[in-house]
């Protein structure tokens, strides 16, 4: 059984440990629930914010906690993900073994299958981590959005003595049926860890909120290469961290909850920490709409904390027309390099780069990707455009739930998803 006692006077070299510690970044989802958004990408490859992609966010809280050799491990659809990694991240000193190196599946088990769970795209990977011969794994999943200082987590796993650390985060029980859920006594070792319950247990005392998994955890090295071991053996288990290895591990590892509040980069306007799954096409567009008011609750403006991705030569944004109904005006609005509003109205929007918004068009509450040309006389509310999107001129999105409905992807709340191959057929 574990022990509960904690020892924090335990003496830490943490830049030692720093650089005993590999980070593994699952970056091979699909992201099914964002629909037709992920039909050319993964998940970990979506643009967001304007001029990032979600792999950008553990790729620089690694870097900025000073983790510098990182594998990212990938699957479904991972093109644009590659030439992502290979093109922003490829600045480390491999003279001091830092790295951020792409792993693909390459059926490497006697079975040639391809990654079948977290657990096993980690444990087909066993060769490599064995070269690089860390103390510790960082596992992280690659399509979540935060700030987290992992060097803070990483000095309380080694200061409690633990085999795994589980970052956690407190959500409403009603959200927690979409995560694996812990229980803990009262020295935070957990007791219980129950994945994508149906009627998930809340927290002591508190009956309206749960205690959730963040898919971050923190592995001994060798434990985690014998416990790895072990289960691809198993025929009964589906190779995942959450379903299987974390469960499996309780009452025979000391395994210890790592509450969020603890490690991650506060917003100083906002008392609640900022961390997002945007997993579906509501918490998408909310996350981007976040960042076109006056104080987001993301701040992408700390230069303590940078968030790093690939730059590319663009010309500045451009706004051009004075005339009494031709404006070319954004409004509350987050508009990136490349993009030309010319004679139209941009409200509570989001352009990413390249975007090109014609004259006497109207945009409401829209996320417009990559080089997307929108013609003359549009208007667009509550809309995601996808990348390479040309709006034919004339056309309406966001009026008619029914005719929406017909044309595109429209979901309960209002949005609609809008990709390339949907403008073809019209």
């Amino acid at each position: 059984m574990p022990q509960s006692n904690q020892d924090f006077s335990v003496k830490i070299d943490l830049n030692a440990a720093l650089s005993n510690t590999l980070a593994i970044v699952l970056a091979g989802g699909r992201g099914s629930r964002l629909k037709q958004l992920t039909d050319l990408r993964s998940k970990p490859a979506i643009p967001i914010a304007g001029k990032f992609k979600i792999i950008d966010f553990p790729l620089s809280n690694c870097i900025n906690s000073g983790i510098r050799r990182i594998g990212v491990v990938t699957q479904y659809r991972s093109h644009t993900l590659n030439q992502h990694v290979q093109r922003g991240w490829n600045f480390l000193q491999s003279d001091f073994n830092e790295f951020v190196e792409l792993w693909p599946a390459q059926q490497q088990t006697a079975d040639e299958s391809w990654y079948q769970g977290t657990a096993d795209a980690v444990y087909q990977n066993l060769q490599i981590i064995g070269d690089v011969n860390p103390d510790y794994i960082l596992v992280l999943a690659g399509d979540h959005v935060y700030k987290q200082d992992y060097s803070l987590m990483l000095r309380e796993h080694i200061k409690k003595g633990a085999d795994i650390s589980v970052a956690c985060i407190e959500v409403p029980v009603e959200e927690a049926k979409d995560f694996g859920v812990l229980g803990i006594d009262e020295d935070e070792n957990i007791i219980t860890f129950v994945e994508k319950p149906d009627k998930p247990p809340t927290i002591p005392g508190n009956s309206e909120r749960s205690l959730a998994s963040m898919g971050i955890y923190i592995f001994n090295a060798k434990m985690l290469s014998e416990k790895l071991s072990s289960d691809a053996f198993d025929a009964q288990s589906s190779h995942d961290f959450g379903k299987d290895i974390i469960p499996s591990s309780i009452g025979e590892l000391k395994i210890v909850a790592h509450p969020f509040e603890r490690s991650s980069i506060k917003n100083v306007n906002y008392e609640e920490p900022y961390w997002r799954d945007v997993g579906t096409i509501t918490a998408y567009w909310e996350a981007n709409m976040d960042l076109t008011k006056l104080l987001p609750r993301l701040d992408l403006y700390d230069d303590s904390w940078p968030i790093r991705t690939v730059h590319y030569q663009r010309a500045a944004a451009k706004f051009n027309y004075n005339h009494n109904e031709r404006l070319g005006t954004a409004i509350n609005s987050v508009v990136s390099a490349g993009c030309i509003v010319s004679g139209s109205t941009v409200e509570q929007s989001i352009l990413f780069n390249n975007v090109r918004v014609n004259s006497f068009s109207v945009l409401k509450e829209c996320v417009v990707l990559p080089n997307c040309d929108i013609g003359r006389n549009c208007r667009l509310t509550k809309v995601v455009l996808d990348t390479n999107c040309h709006i034919p001129e004339g056309t309406v999105i966001g009026e008619d739930a029914e005719l929406d409905a017909q044309r595109f992807h429209r979901n309960e709340m209002g949005i609609v998803l809008v990709t390339a191959a949907m403008i073809e057929k019209l």
